[in-house]
């Protein structure tokens, strides 16, 4: 479902990577890694449009993610590094208010049943700006349980700062959303328990 041919992105004059090329089908997920400086962010952002690449292409459900773009960002699901919250939101504010602008169905009941999942229902009407780190990214993490429907989940370094309760619990969604008939591309620096068998590594040298 997701195609990508000789793949070249630089920052600057500094070349990235080059030549890269790999293919995501449904229930696979592509792990990437690499040093710091290697590009691993930039190749998350040019899969998911927003950023461009200096050569090769990248395809989805057969197309080009250029001639494509209404599909992908409606079966794309990005979680960058950053976790993207609103301080002086709520827990479920922020929740609710992402979930809306990205299209998806955001009910109460949704909205509890994705805290639930990420333990933080009882800190469900806290302001963010009280939260610890873990809990923050935990906050972040609560829209892959309300994405069911997008198929392909970009993550970047979704397992930082998590506990290993919480890294259990997202390895545990990731490997539902395989099951389901879902793909995801992702990258971190921890060795976490990813779906055996349906995990495959891709390194950027740099």
């Amino acid at each position: 479902m997701l195609e990508v041919r000789d793949l070249a992105c630089q920052r600057g004059e500094q070349p990235l990577f080059n030549g890269v090329s790999f293919d995501v089908s449904a229930g696979e997920l592509l792990w990437v890694e690499g040093r710091n400086g290697s590009g691993k962010t930039s190749l998350l952002r040019i899969l998911c449009g927003l950023s461009p690449a200096e050569a090769g292409t990248v395809r989805w459900r057969g197309e080009s993610i250029h001639d494509a773009r209404e599909a992908l960002l409606h079966d794309t699901l990005f979680l960058a590094h950053a976790n993207g919250l609103k301080d002086d939101l709520t827990v479920a504010e922020n929740l609710r208010f992402d979930a809306r602008l990205a299209g998806l169905h955001a009910s109460a009941e949704r909205i509890e049943a994705a805290l639930r999942a990420c333990g933080l229902r009882e800190r469900r009407d806290l302001a963010v700006r009280y939260l610890s780190q873990g809990q923050r990214r935990r906050a972040a993490l609560a829209r892959l349980w309300m994405a069911e429907s997008r198929k392909l989940w970009i993550l970047d370094e979704p397992f930082a700062a998590l506990d290993a309760e919480s890294v259990d619990r997202l390895a545990a969604h990731l490997g539902a959303h395989l099951d389901a008939g879902g793909l995801a591309v992702l990258t971190t620096h921890q060795e976490v328990p990813l779906p055996a068998g349906r995990t495959r590594r891709l390194r950027l040298a740099h």
